[in-house]
């Protein structure tokens, strides 16, 4: 038994000596999160308009008056001067959306008239046709 002992560390002593490496733990590859775009970063990086409504006010005392925020992109704009929404050179982009914005609730607007004023049902309960037919009776 001494000789296999002295065998191996006769070995040993004649082998180069190493210090034990310390290792770590490997812990998984660490990923950084993509960051979650929004639709406004979305259509940028494609190129393409925005315009999103971000907010809606109504006065609770009288209904008929509100206010909407709107959110929209350069390409957005560039739209709008294009198809002739800008009156004056320099005009700030929310009076061009604003013109928009208009326009667009005018259309709404005339064609929820327009489809009314199709209906024969509806044209003939119009108060003026009412009156027209009504017969007395004695």
């Amino acid at each position: 038994m001494k000789d296999f002992l002295k065998k191996l560390l006769g070995a040993a002593q004649n082998s180069p000596v190493t210090a034990p490496v310390a290792t770590t733990p490997r812990s998984k590859k660490e990923r950084t999160p993509k960051p979650v775009l929004t639709a406004k970063e979305i259509a940028n990086e494609k190129g393409e308009p925005y315009i999103n409504i971000v907010g809606f006010n109504l006065d609770p005392d009288d209904l008929g008056s509100g206010a909407f925020e709107l959110d929209w992109n350069d390409k957005f704009i560039t739209n709008l001067v294009r198809a002739g929404y800008q009156i004056r050179a320099n005009e700030p982009e929310s009076d061009i959306v604003d013109r928009w914005f208009q326009e667009i609730c005018r259309n709404v607007v005339l064609e929820y008239y327009e489809q009314e004023q199709a209906d024969p049902d509806i044209r003939r309960m119009t108060k003026k046709n009412l009156d027209n037919g009504r017969t007395e009776i004695s």
